[in-house]
């Protein structure tokens, strides 16, 4: 019977220690993983580079009309904070369509676009920009304060270094989109 003792005890002792090293080397494992160049990367992307990437990430997460055909035109309008970098959006899947970039001035026509990002110094139009997208498919982007409140349907904002937006489904709606939920948890703010 002792014998028996023994041998669980050493058996227990064992399974910790198989456990422990289990813990080691996850550990390990995650700490080489933080380490890869990929990672670190991230830290590197200017305001501008992941706002583009948020762009992208709206546009697959909002349910589009079947009106709305084979492309997206994701349109800048006015000055260009984006750089040549926007342009790595062109071509890129969102469902079953293509995203296209146009870049147009303040005076341009928008009916041609399904999305557009307003610039901070298109802003100052905004009650003219908002009258020609309305009750259209377009879904409207901004990254200046209060847009969201006066009929934008995502604005960006950086917050403790870090991109956050809000939504407004209201101004959504009245274009006929929807906003995934998915989307929604994670704006800082939703307006009904």
């Amino acid at each position: 019977m002792a014998v028996l003792t023994r041998i669980l005890e050493k058996l227990a002792l064992a399974r910790r220690a198989a456990s422990s090293i289990r813990l080691i080397l996850a550990a390990s494992m995650l700490a080489s993983l933080m380490a890869v160049p990929g990672w670190a990367r991230s830290a590197d992307l200017t305001e501008y580079q992941l706002k583009a990437a948020f762009l992208y990430n709206f546009a697959v997460f909002t349910e589009w009309p079947a009106e709305v055909g084979s492309s997206l035109n994701l349109c800048i309008l006015g000055p260009d904070p984006f750089g040549e970098e926007i342009n790595e959006l062109a071509g890129k899947p969102v469902g079953n369509r293509t995203l296209v970039i146009q870049r147009k001035n303040t005076g341009d026509a928008l009916r041609a676009c399904q999305m557009v990002y307003i610039s901070a110094q298109a802003f100052r139009n905004l009650p003219r920009v908002l009258d020609e997208v309305r009750d259209r498919p377009i879904l409207t982007v901004a990254d200046s304060a209060g847009a969201a409140r006066q009929g934008v349907a995502l604005n960006m904002a950086v917050n403790q270094n870090r991109i956050t937006f809000e939504a407004s489904q209201v101004a959504a709606r009245a274009n006929r989109l929807t906003l995934s939920s998915k989307l929604l948890r994670l704006a800082t703010e939703v307006y009904q």
